[in-house]
């Protein structure tokens, strides 16, 4: 029987890890198989945002996201002879949340200097889906140019703006949209967020299958 493809998940150094963190959690509790990449940088952010240990980071993994039915696998990002690096290791395609704009500069560029960027080049020359979360502002010229390069070349762009129209009460009503937007454009069925038009008595179901 042939495994399930896994999602690759990559995970930056531009604030907003909660993002990646929520992103994860949802598509392991709906059973599917996840490749996660966390730069640095981006260990960095959950220590400061989000309180975890950095220093013992399986460790830190296994107690965050256990308990789900999905698999995770955590690649090492400067292991660039890892699965995700070559196009015969098939995979769903990969997100990038959040993504910061110096990663966005190297995956706009070829620059491949370590696995994320790599993995993000090879899904751009097999035309896998890849889909970027940028999180900054103001955003400068060549933020803009970087962004609509990648957008030129198939790549979806989503910026970590949510959106006030679904009534949020909390910070992870917010980290919800953001995230709901993303499963959407992956094509994955979801209730994180109340859609327009949707009846305001299912305005908190998305919180129903939220993991703590």
């Amino acid at each position: 029987m042939t495994a399930t493809k896994p999602w690759v998940i990559g995970i930056t150094g531009a604030s907003g890890a909660a993002y990646g963190v929520r992103l994860c959690r949802f598509l392991l509790s709906e059973g599917e198989s996840v490749h996660l990449i966390v730069t640095d940088a981006g260990w960095r952010v959950f220590k400061e945002e989000l309180g975890w240990d950095s220093a013992k980071r399986v460790d830190t993994l296994k107690q965050q996201f256990s308990g789900l039915p999905g698999s995770l696998e955590y690649v090492n990002n400067q292991d660039i002879g890892a699965k995700t690096a070559s196009g015969s290791f098939l995979t769903k395609g990969m997100i990038v949340i959040p993504c910061s704009m110096g990663t966005l500069s190297g995956i706009a560029n070829g620059a491949s200097d370590n696995l994320l960027e790599r993995t993000a080049d090879v899904m751009l020359k097999e035309g896998r889906k890849l889909i970027l979360v940028p999180r900054e502002t103001p955003l400068h010229a060549i933020h803009l140019e970087n962004m609509l390069k990648l957008a030129r070349m198939g790549v979806r762009i989503i910026p970590a703006m949510p959106a006030f129209y679904q009534g949020p009460q909390t910070i992870d009503d917010m980290v919800d949209f953001m995230v709901g937007k993303v499963l959407d454009a992956m094509e994955l069925e979801h209730q994180l967020y109340k859609r327009w038009g949707m009846p305001h008595d299912n305005e908190h179901q998305a919180h129903s299958d939220r993991t703590n």
